[in-house]
């Protein structure tokens, strides 16, 4: 029996393939696909054609892009890293049958995969098996975003993924998924305030419902409203650390003009257009900030050791066994059967249609 896959041929191209698979090899398992969360920011990039990985070569050993043969090209056969599989078959004795667990292999109806060189992170009973979409990668983005605030503050000697923002005025631009799960994690590790700043009403207004407070950037200046609330002595005001988790360059401009004097902007955000609204010149400069970014490939200098991906995603599943239920409520906006997801990608990529947590089933 063959698997569905989604594959994206070219911008605002997107299709449903048959493919075989894989042979099941000793050592090796078979799941049958769950769950598959959407990752609106970097799967959209590939639908609309904006992913640098489409046009620029991706040098790995110097970490520079260069001119030359696209380093992903059309079609995409991968696309998406937050699935769900129940283990079908099983030739590893490490991997039960039956077992559900969170992966990354991509928009499929199944897949078969090697413990040896693939994440295979078994969910515990007491889950909801759909937020486990959050587990195996876009849960440990943003606890990873929490631990670049903690080396900020300890370098390597980093004890808790609370280290950074316990006890401190935090402060989350961009309320989408990231921002959300950011923001979170930052109030459940003892954050002493969470303020969630974005545009958009219906997002604000999830924000809420999950018990986080929120500014609308376009009604009042937030800077002025949080630097006038935070004080910490004569001429230092704003929040101690800013999680930025929307990839526009003005949400860029507004995290860092939200920072006290020589605070610490996290960067979780992909600017698939650069960034050229970003005024250095101003309260980067005047201010003494510092930007760093938390990208998921690496954690900070030195950390490598005790806070793998396995960590990060520990940090996950204890997240959603606390916020699970809300979660589940207020940031998962629509459930769609796999069949359906040509249509829907294509719209979110169009902005035809607006959705918060996509996450297709069977």
């Amino acid at each position: 029996m063959s698997d569905q896959v989604v594959v994206v041929t070219g911008p605002g191209r997107v299709e449903l393939r048959d493919e075989e698979p894989a042979a099941l090899r000793d050592g090796m398992f078979r799941v049958e696909t769950r769950y598959s969360g959407v990752s609106a920011g970097t799967e959209l990039s590939y639908v609309k054609g904006t992913n640098p990985y489409l046009s620029v070569s991706w040098n790995a050993d110097l970490g520079v892009f260069q001119p030359g043969r696209a380093s992903t090209p059309y079609p995409v056969t991968r696309l998406g890293y937050m699935q769900v599989g129940q283990v079908v078959e099983s030739r590893t004795p490490a991997i039960a049958v039956g077992t559900v667990g969170a992966m990354t292999y991509g928009h499929r109806t199944g897949y078969v995969a090697d413990p040896i060189a693939e994440r295979f992170v078994p969910l515990p009973d007491d889950l909801d098996p759909l937020l486990g979409v959050y587990v195996a990668h876009m849960g440990p983005i943003c606890a990873n975003g929490l631990l670049h605030a903690a080396a900020d503050l300890c370098g390597p000697d980093v004890r808790t993924l609370g280290d950074g923002v316990r006890g401190r005025r935090v402060a989350v631009t961009g309320a989408g998924v990231v921002g959300l799960l950011t923001a979170l994690l930052a109030r459940r590790h003892g954050a002493a305030s969470v303020v969630v700043v974005d545009p958009t009403a219906q997002r604000r207004q999830v924000a809420e419902a999950l018990g986080l407070e929120t500014l609308d950037p376009e009604a009042d200046d937030p800077a002025v409203v949080l630097k006038t609330r935070w004080a910490h002595t004569a001429g230092d005001r704003g929040a101690d650390v800013v999680f930025q988790c929307r990839g526009q360059a003005s949400a860029l401009h507004l995290a860092l003009r939200l920072l006290r004097p020589q605070g610490t902007a996290i960067d979780l955000a992909f600017y698939q257009a650069g960034a050229d609204e970003v005024r250095f010149g101003e309260e980067f400069h005047h201010n003494g900030l510092s930007l760093r970014c938390a990208q998921i490939g690496r954690v900070p200098r030195g950390l490598a050791s005790t806070w793998d991906r396995e960590r990060l995603s520990a940090e996950t599943i204890d997240l959603l066994r606390v916020d699970g239920e809300l979660i589940r409520k207020h940031l998962v906006s629509a459930t769609v059967p796999l069949e359906e997801a040509p249509t829907l990608l294509t719209e979110l990529a169009e902005r035809r249609r607006h959705e918060l947590q996509v996450v297709f089933t069977r």
